[in-house]
This record gives C-alpha cells, sequence and structure tokens, in this order.
C-alpha cells in the first residue's frame, strides 16, 4: 500500500497474503491495469483447511486456540475464514490478538486455562519473530499447534500448512525479470500460488501421541 501511494509510475511486484483487488492494488487479477503486479500466496484463503487439518490431527479438542496479529484487512479475512470452519466443524474458536512476548505469554495462560485443546497461527508476520516463544510455550503445556511456516515445524511446532514460499519468490523474481526486458506490470495478471505444502514433526507427534485418538503417519518430511 505504501509503495503504491509513493508511485504511480515504477513498476511494483509483490509477493502477499491479501486480495490485491479488495485492497485497491489492482483493478482485476487477469488485468492488474497500473504499475502493480506480483504473486498471491493465497495464506487467507486457505485458512479453513488448516483449521481442518489441525482437527484431523486433534478431533478430541472441541476448543482451539488463535492467535492472530494486529487487526487489518488480511487478519480479518482469515479470521472470517476460520470462524466459518470452525462452525461447520462444531468447534469454538478463542481468538487472542498477541504479536509481544508479554502478550503471547498472557495469552497460552489464559488459554490454557480455558481449555484450549490446540492452537492455531495466522499468517501475520508480526508473529513469525515469537515462533521461539510460541513453540516453548506449547511444549510445555503439550499443544498440539498448526503453524503457516514449515520453518516452524522443523523447530519443535507441531505442523504446517502453506504455499511453498520459495516458489512464489521464484515467479516475482520472473516478473522482475519480463519487467526489466520492457513488459508492463498493467499487462502481466496476478499469479496465484498453486503449490502447497502440508509439513508435521514427527518427533514432536509422538510426544503428543496420547492427545490422538488415532495413529496418524504421516511421510517424513511433508
Amino acid at each position: 500500500m505504501a509503495a503504491k501511494a509513493a508511485t504511480p509510475t515504477i513498476p511494483v511486484v509483490f509477493e502477499m497474503g491479501g486480495d490485491p483487488v479488495e485492497l485497491g492494488l489492482v483493478a482485476s487479477l487477469n488485468r492488474p491495469g497500473g504499475n502493480l503486479t506480483g504473486v498471491v500466496n493465497l495464506g487467507a484463503e486457505i485458512a479453513a483447511k488448516r483449521l481442518e487439518l489441525l482437527h484431523k490431527l486433534v478431533p478430541a479438542g472441541e476448543s482451539i486456540a488463535m492467535l492472530v496479529g494486529p487487526t487489518d484487512p488480511y487478519t480479518q479475512a482469515e479470521t472470517v475464514n476460520v470462524q466459518s470452519a470452525a462452525r461447520t466443524l462444531g468447534l469454538r474458536m478463542l481468538l487472542f490478538n498477541a504479536t509481544t512476548e508479554s502478550e503471547i505469554t498472557a495469552a497460552f495462560a489464559t488459554l490454557v486455562e480455558r481449555g484450549a485443546g490446540a492452537v492455531l497461527l495466522t499468517a501475520h508476520l508480526q508473529l513469525v519473530p515469537r515462533y521461539d516463544q510460541i513453540i516453548s510455550l506449547a511444549v510445555r503445556n503439550a499443544l498440539p499447534t498448526m503453524f503457516y511456516r514449515g520453518s516452524a515445524v522443523r523447530d519443535g511446532g507441531l505442523s504446517s500448512y502453506g504455499p511453498v514460499i520459495n516458489e512464489n519468490y521464484r515467479l516475482a523474481g520472473a516478473y522482475t525479470g519480463r519487467i526489466l526486458k520492457g513488459e508492463k506490470p498493467a499487462d502481466l495478471p496476478v499469479q496465484l500460488a498453486t503449490r502447497f505444502e502440508f509439513v508435521i514433526n514427527l518427533k514432536t507427534a509422538r510426544t503428543l501421541s496420547w492427545k490422538f485418538r488415532h495413529c496418524y503417519s504421516p511421510s517424513p518430511t511433508r
């Protein structure tokens, strides 16, 4: 949004999670029409799928805590999608706006007290620097987690589901190259992420196996 406000002429290539049409960045996905184009990772659109996968891993958990970032159009869309999916699945969502160290510590104390069976994290970037703290608190309280980024799972989180970010960066880089060779952003359709990965930490899964009603045996990496 800041880049769009700063210049109406310099080409801008984005990799983002929100809907660029709803945010007013482009006129349409097929015909951006201005100086911006790029790749959308569909983070908000797959939020419901992440809740569904977490519910399958922990079917006994009737209450799911959700850590969200500051209120913005992207977070709002992600939250709405999760809440809609929760109603369909018969789950109760406990929402916590927590991004600082103290807020996250307080959120975990409350969600444990309220009997949350698992923790779902939004894709908000302000949560990423707190992954280590969140994983530590989740392990301490034996709580299954569902992240957006696979890196959190490799560090000890239980699971993640999201786009292959490096592939999105590659697509954005290819568009940048085409623009540098003379093509216009207005003529390059906004691309949607097509590759997604479900990652699970088997060591963490075995530690939490008593929480699962049935044995889940995924492949070692995804």
